[in-house]
């Protein structure tokens, strides 16, 4: 690979040697790569919440966190980021087992550095430069790291045909999500269709999804396909699976196993080829121990789960979302953009969110078609917040009150740098009555830094 196709490619470089830290990171700039250098494991982690990386070189030797438990962190929160490991004390047999880990490459120190280039360039060449090129090419637009992250496992889930489950609150872009798995699936040149579960009343859906014969029902005039059929090749996207009903959920149960539908009215079988992508704002397994939604469904639909973070935890992307919406707006009106003014932008950007993406173009297009000149003032960002706000569908109480919860118990656990113990002190409760509430919000306290 060029230097000139190195260009951009981000190498993020961590050992607790200063000294080889300097010399390695100007060796490898040479060479046109972007180098940011950490003295520790923890700090990678906490530099990898924030920002993206194409590749990591990383000593093996370390204090606290060694190179390898490094490795396995990276593996388990970013897999498609390669990792290229240093050590002053090679030896055949930890080379073996750090191939075995899937380590991209082991170089003995003093490192040669055409070794060092030449394992680089094969890593960038291999795992290409990263997830800006997967924002780009998935119409999803963000800076966040957690989102650009989010998109190298739909790179590496797009092949596999597995069944993926997005979970995420209302507004927070689980239809575009899934319409990135399709772009990378090798189903991507069939059709991508969706249906919110939520928004068909529970006598149409059926009909809806699986299609009917004319004379089924009163009402039905001739043969309808439903979205299965449409969907043939392709991919079909079952928004707020949560709501379906439980009637339904066992016929979907089946054409998931029996990888065939029968249309109502029909007497015949159908074989379908679809790869099915579903999203819930909903906590399905509360659902299940309420007997909502079947538990062997869950499982069924949940082979991989993705989750969606909320707009106040990707605050970065909001500058950049409201440029976007004011730029779509403008191309879609064959008018000059409009731009907001500093004050403006600040106050887009220091907001809460509750109505996350969705209410965030709500609130550019008011402001866009409110504003007589070229420039979007802070008073009327204010007045369209404020209003918007009012818009909003309350949560239930009981939902705020979970919601309350699992944000507290999210900040206590980074008050205690993710210790659990030190985390159920903070919150004055005992172990296993913090770790009970660990595991009924779903939190990864492995992500807690």
């Amino acid at each position: 690979m060029s230097t000139e196709q190195n260009q951009g490619a981000r190498i993020l470089l961590v050992d607790d040697d200063t000294s080889l830290l300097k010399l390695l990171a100007i060796r490898i700039e040479s060479k046109g790569y972007q180098v940011t250098t950490c003295e520790s494991g923890m700090a990678a982690l906490q530099l990898l919440k924030n920002n993206v990386f194409d590749a990591v070189v990383t000593d093996l030797r370390m204090d606290e966190m060694d190179g390898m438990a490094l490795h396995r962190q990276l593996q388990s929160r970013y897999p498609a980021l390669p990792v290229i490991m240093m050590t002053a004390h090679g030896s055949i047999p930890d080379a073996v087992e750090a191939t075995k880990q899937g380590i991209f490459a082991f170089l003995t120190k003093p490192v040669d550095k055409d070794e060092l280039f030449d394992s680089l360039a094969k890593a960038i060449e291999i795992h290409g430069l990263g997830a800006d090129e997967n924002s780009k090419s998935s119409n999803i637009v963000t800076r966040s790291g957690a989102m650009l992250h989010l998109l190298e496992q739909v790179k590496l889930l797009g092949p596999t045909h597995v069944n993926v489950l997005i979970s995420g609150a209302s507004g927070t872009g689980k239809e575009l999500l899934a319409n990135a798995i399709h772009q990378y699936s090798h189903a991507s040149e069939g059709p991508f269709v969706a249906i919110n579960c939520g928004a068909v009343p529970g006598e149409l859906l059926e009909s809806e999804l699986f299609g009917h014969k004319k004379g089924a029902f009163t009402g039905a005039v001739k043969d309808h396909q439903g979205l299965f059929q449409q969907a043939q090749g392709g991919t079909l996207f079952l928004d707020e699976i949560g709501d379906m009903p439980l009637n339904l959920q066992v016929k979907l149960l089946r054409v998931l196993q029996e990888k065939t539908i029968r249309p109502v009215g029909f007497q015949e079988e159908i074989p379908i080829d679809v790869r099915i992508v579903s999203a819930t704002h909903k906590n399905l397994p509360d659902a299940i121990a309420n007997q909502q939604f079947r538990e062997d469904l869950y499982y069924r639909l949940n082979v991989v789960n993705l989750k969606l973070p909320p707009l106040r935890e990707r605050r970065e992307d909001v500058s950049l979302l409201a440029q976007y919406f004011s730029a779509s707006i403008a191309k879609r009106m064959n008018q000059k953009e409009k731009r907001f003014t500093n004050d403006a932008m600040h106050a887009l950007v220091r907001h809460d969110w509750p109505g996350n993406i969705r209410q965030l173009q709500n609130v550019v297009e008011q402001v866009v078609a409110l504003t007589p000149g070229e420039v979007i003032s802070v008073q009327l960002v204010e007045s369209a917040l404020n209003s918007n706000e009012s818009n909003i569908e309350p949560l239930s109480l009981n939902d705020a009150k979970k919601e309350f919860e699992r944000d507290y118990v999210i900040n206590t656990l980074k008050m205690a740098g993710g210790n659990v113990a030190e985390g159920a002190k903070l919150a004055k409760r005992n172990r296993s009555d913090f770790y009970k509430l660990i595991k009924k919000h779903n939190i990864d306290v492995d992500n807690i830094i």
